[in-house]
């Protein structure tokens, strides 16, 4: 099952496949049937990847993954209405049950139902650690950090010595040429 790229919007329903990164925000597009694409603003939003979350249990917490396909294994779903504790002590035997709420329970069984038709509930998660785009940053940065190692600090000494400093800023004058 392969949840990477898709996110939990703090504030909005439904879920979200993360399709990049701008100045402003994260560009999001819905999972739903429509697809809109949403610009959610970095600085006030909260996105949480399904692949990081876990829900507490007992002894360890469970990956949502795990709880997934478990559900999928079980075949059905429970009404949302009613009682889902039993349900749920069979999909995620262990799980504290004074910390998982009702209402996280039915936000796990929703996500569940939104992603069960997608293709990507069928495909394995990949080995690399992200988009191509943050591998290739990734592999950059390696790259870089390699190279500067390799010249040693005698370059970033000798670029220290030859930077200028700079003169301080001249005072703007606050009267107007015209006359006041």
């Amino acid at each position: 099952m392969n949840l990477r790229g898709i996110v939990a919007v703090s504030g909005r329903p439904g879920l979200f496949k993360l399709v990049g990164q701008n100045k402003v925000g994260y560009i999001l597009e819905g999972l739903d049937a429509q697809k809109t694409k949403v610009v959610a603003n970095i600085t006030n939003t909260k996105l949480a990847s399904l692949e990081d979350i876990t829900v507490y249990g007992e002894d360890e917490e469970i990956k949502l993954a795990d709880i997934f396909a478990k559900i999928s294994a079980k075949g059905s779903t429970p009404d949302l209405k009613g009682d889902l504790r039993a349900y749920f002590l069979e999909v995620a035997p262990g799980h504290d049950q004074e910390k998982v709420y009702a209402s996280d329970m039915k936000k796990i069984i929703t996500w569940y139902n939104l992603l069960k038709d997608l293709p990507l509930f069928t495909e394995e998660t990949p080995e690399t650690p992200g988009t191509p785009a943050e591998v290739k940053l990734s592999e950059e940065k390696a790259a870089s950090d390699k190279k500067l190692k390799a010249t040693g600090s005698k370059a970033s000494a000798s670029a220290k010595a030859t930077t200028k400093t700079s003169a301080p800023a001249k005072k703007a004058s606050m009267t107007s040429k015209k006359g006041v």
